[in-house]
């Protein structure tokens, strides 16, 4: 099976290809402000220097977030338009899943530990937390403060942080295993979902209910 995964929640996004266990390829770029206009290019470039043709793509796989707002959107829109054009299925799942879960796959012991957490700086003081176990999902992303991370950091085996996950790890990759997996769980139904995980309202929501309330 042919998958290709995205990832453009984070300020690095990235682009994996995998052939069964084997991963082809991958590109991380930094895309703060030009997800949008690197996104297709970074794709077509990865298909092309892996010598595969995009109607040899089985799958599709795309994180929901949470990170940032504009990010999951260009991801998933892209994503569920080359698999319209092509007619080929999606699984999708939060940025959180696929570092926890997705790594497992590539040799890492994270899938196997008894408690993970996984931590990202959500600014204005707060961060989107997740908790794994058992290779399952126990508390879907979520916002909390500095003492309620505290705690969950305290409460699991290891605490991924994302920030430096990004430094050494590829999410598309970590993305494109799990899916490898859910595929051989026969799950990819449930994974059918592409709305984005947004946790929390944007500024500009947040700004209008402000001035409204």
């Amino acid at each position: 099976m042919l998958i290709l995964a995205a990832d453009t929640s984070l300020p690095i996004f990235s682009v994996a290809l995998l052939r069964d266990a084997a991963l082809i390829g991958a590109v991380a770029l930094e895309g703060r402000s030009s997800r949008n206009e690197k996104l297709l290019p970074a794709v077509d470039w990865l298909l092309t220097e892996s010598g595969v043709d995009r109607h040899e793509i089985d799958l599709f796989a795309v994180t929901r977030g949470p990170g940032s707002f504009t990010g999951v959107r260009i991801g998933l829109a892209t994503i569920q338009g080359l698999a319209l054009a092509l007619g080929k299925p999606i699984c999708a799942m939060s940025t959180h899943e696929a570092i926890a879960l997705g790594e497992g796959n590539g040799g890492s012991t994270l899938p196997h530990l008894e408690r993970i957490a996984v931590i990202d700086d959500a600014g204005r003081g707060e961060f989107y937390v997740s908790l794994f176990e058992g290779h399952r999902e126990i508390e879907p992303p979520h916002l909390a403060k500095s003492a309620d991370r505290d705690a969950a950091v305290q409460s699991v085996v290891l605490a991924v942080d994302v920030a430096d996950f990004l430094q050494h790890g590829n999410v598309a990759a970590a993305c494109a295993r799990r899916t490898r997996e859910i595929v051989a769980e026969n799950a990819v139904d449930r994974y059918a979902d592409v709305t984005p995980i947004y946790v929390r309202l944007a500024e500009a929501e947040v700004k209008l209910q402000q001035k409204n309330g």
